[in-house]
């Protein structure tokens, strides 16, 4: 029986991910599942990169704007279920498979499977809310780099949801969160080949600071207008968003506003590597290798997992 394969393309956000996947799907004649969790939410369009119509055209994407910011919150948990049950569908078309994506706990939960956490107290977890509700975010950020260093390197530190988790799971154990992060991998009917796309940091944050202007003018102003009566909803408290909330509102100038999401998104930026960088099974490329040698890499690699 032929091997199934997941071939998995991972980097910084604006590296250019979307592109080789497609020109793989197009090689390999499979379909691309997105790993990126900000593109999960159909009414979010502009601030999130989501492929374009003609990329979604050139090749068959999954888990782009399935879900509506108004549905209840989609966890990483319910994400991995998902996946693995669309890649069983997919390995029943072709052996080979997609899975793109900067978002590293999404990818780690298809290739390798969730770590177990301990199940939170009531009181903990009430005591985590009312230190968010009386004394605001930046208390619950405090509290956790303070207790838990080492997973406030990686974790994206304005996402909420994660934050306000790791807290809870962090006191109610009183073992720091990062602890339970076993990388205990699950059994898989796949093997993953993981390509990651990377540049120097000027270059990368370079792109990154010309995609934010190119939102700009594409309309982000307008997108998140039309979105800024759900602005409590925690899909909406990212990168591009909660900064165009504060213009709106005028608290930001347009250009502090620009900056504030470069800025912002050269740090997302930074946590990608510092995870993605633990993966030691990455291939790495530069973003400008041409995609016969990364396809040329692939399947010497296709090769040497049949001869097991």
């Amino acid at each position: 029986m032929a091997k199934k394969t997941l071939l998995v393309v991972v980097g910084p956000t604006a590296i250019g991910k979307t592109n080789v996947a497609i020109q793989l799907a197009q090689h390999y004649k499979c379909e691309i599942i997105s790993a990126d969790s900000r593109q999960f939410y159909k009414e979010m369009n502009i601030g999130t990169a989501v492929p374009t119509p003609s990329e979604l055209a050139a090749a068959t994407h999954h888990f782009i704007q399935h879900r509506s910011i108004h549905e209840p919150t989609y966890s990483v948990g319910d994400y991995e279920t998902d996946a693995i049950q669309l890649l069983d569908t997919l390995y029943n078309k072709n052996n080979t498979a997609i899975l793109v994506g900067g978002s590293g706990l999404y990818i780690d939960a298809v290739t390798k499977g969730l770590d177990v956490f301990p199940v939170v107290r009531p009181e903990i977890k009430e005591e985590v809310a009312a230190l968010y509700k009386n004394e605001g975010f930046a208390s619950v950020q405090k509290l956790l780099i303070e207790n838990d260093p080492e997973y406030s390197k990686i974790v994206d530190l304005q996402n909420i949801q994660r934050v306000l988790r790791a807290l809870e799971v962090t006191l109610s154990s009183s073992q720091p969160y990062s602890s339970f992060l076993t990388n205990a991998v699950k059994t898989r009917n796949f093997t993953p080949v993981f390509i990651g796309l990377t540049a120097d940091r000027t270059v990368i944050y370079e792109r990154i600071n010309k995609r934010v202007e190119k939102m700009i003018t594409e309309g982000l102003i307008e997108e998140v207008k039309s979105l800024q009566a759900y602005q409590h909803l925690n899909a909406l408290n990212t990168v591009g968003y909660k900064e165009v909330f504060k213009y709106l509102e005028r608290n930001y100038s347009l250009d502090f506003t620009i900056n504030e999401i470069q800025k912002n998104t050269r740090r997302f930026a930074k946590r990608q590597g510092t995870w993605f960088r633990k993966n030691k099974d990455i291939r790495w490329f530069d973003y400008t290798t041409p995609i016969e040698d990364i396809i040329t890499h692939i399947d010497t690699s296709l090769q040497q997992l049949a001869t097991k």
